[in-house]
């Protein structure tokens, strides 16, 4: 889950790029509830060159990146769980254009190696540029689902604000 508040609810501001990184599977990064350092910083070298991460170094306080390239790191604690669902609230909220392309073609190879993805977006351009289908949610109920090729922004808008 990469959620909609990366610096609230995605990251230790404080802690480094590789501990960050390392949160979410230190089963890969320790032994008898050791941390191997070495391990934990070679995992963040490959997240660093993989998402292209834009830092000083392992080391470097999360805080101190850009907005997209802190996405980036709470993306790639993901990744190195090898997981193969991802769920991602305003993955490109706050981030400038050049990162959200970085992103959306992230999310692209993600979902062209068989990775499911749900993506949750206020920005309906975006729902319609990267989605396959599209659930309209109002009130804590589907209100409505659809394939983005058979649908558009104003009937999207229609169904979210509940007119027929």
């Amino acid at each position: 889950y990469v959620p909609e508040d990366r610096q609230l609810q995605g990251l230790v501001l404080k802690l480094s790029l590789a501990k960050n990184i390392s949160l979410t599977n230190l089963e890969q990064v320790s032994s008898k509830g050791m941390i191997n350092f070495q391990a934990e910083h070679k995992q963040a070298e490959k997240a660093i060159k993989d998402l292209r991460i834009k830092a000083t170094g392992t080391d470097q306080e999360v805080r101190n990146l850009s907005g997209g390239n802190q996405q980036k790191v709470v993306i790639g604690k993901w990744l190195a769980c090898q997981t193969d669902i991802f769920i991602l609230d305003e993955p490109t909220r706050g981030i400038d254009v050049a990162a959200k392309v970085e992103i959306y073609n992230l999310i692209n190879s993600l979902a062209d190696q068989g990775a499911t993805i749900i993506l949750i977006s206020s920005e309906l351009p975006e729902v319609l540029g990267m989605c396959d289908k599209i659930m309209v949610m109002r009130e804590g109920r589907i209100n409505g689902l659809f394939e983005s090729k058979k649908v558009n922004q104003e009937i999207l808008l229609k169904c979210e604000l509940g007119v027929e």
